[in-house]
């Protein structure tokens, strides 16, 4: 038992001196993904309430493309679309037959998940990070908080693969206390995705809300 127990340490201390200080990682991280000018993956969020205890799990596609152009197709258990042009953002639930059409934040207004993605914002300016335990096996946990308070979370956690540096996976901890985790596979990059992927065309019989009025 004492041997297994100072095997378990061994590894956990040789992991601890091998990987780079957080820092280094999230400055790592930002020059890797400046170099990336697309990326499609399979995904899949998982989303745990806070103050509701409900857990939920859907299933998708995701394609992004710089600057500022993101697709998401949900296909499971409902079907859901994000589509981001660079410009405008236009949410669609079939279901609900109504389309919400927002504009795309700023650069510096730009440190939600998705966007963060899309390469908006820049993760050593705008966070500070430090290292949490991975829920995926071998890869590394980068948590960023926040420099300057954001309403919609208090932090991100980024999952790496530590030789490529390709992201695994992406948490997001908002104020109530829930947790947004996307998990990619399939994971693509530079591609040469074409701009009609993100070209998105309002169905036919749905209600289209700008910016909080209806048209």
């Amino acid at each position: 038992m004492a041997v297994a127990v100072f095997a378990v340490l061994s590894v956990a201390a040789a992991q601890t001196q091998t990987r780079p200080a957080p820092e280094a990682l999230a400055k790592s991280l930002q020059q890797r993904y400046q170099g990336i000018k697309d990326f499609s993956a399979d995904f899949t969020h998982n989303y745990r309430g806070g103050v509701l205890k409900t857990q939920t799990q859907e299933r998708g596609k995701v394609s992004v493309k710089k600057p500022s152009r993101m697709h998401w197709t949900y296909t499971d258990p409902e079907k859901k679309e994000f589509v981001s042009d660079g410009v405008k953002i236009y949410s669609y639930i079939p279901q609900d037959k109504q389309v919400i059409v927002s504009s795309v934040p700023a650069d510096d207004q730009a440190t939600t998940p998705a966007l963060f993605l899309a390469g908006k914002g820049d993760i050593v300016r705008d966070f500070s990070a430090s290292y949490v335990d991975s829920t995926i096996s071998g890869a590394l946990a980068l948590k960023l908080v926040p420099r300057h308070a954001e309403p919609d979370y208090d932090y991100l956690v980024v999952t790496v693969d530590p030789v490529s540096l390709q992201i695994r996976a992406l948490t997001t901890r908002d104020k109530q206390g829930g947790e947004s985790t996307l998990v990619f596979t399939n994971l693509k990059e530079n591609q040469g995705i074409s701009d009609k992927e993100f070209a998105f065309r309002i169905p036919r019989g749905v209600d289209v809300i700008t910016d909080g009025s209806h048209n």
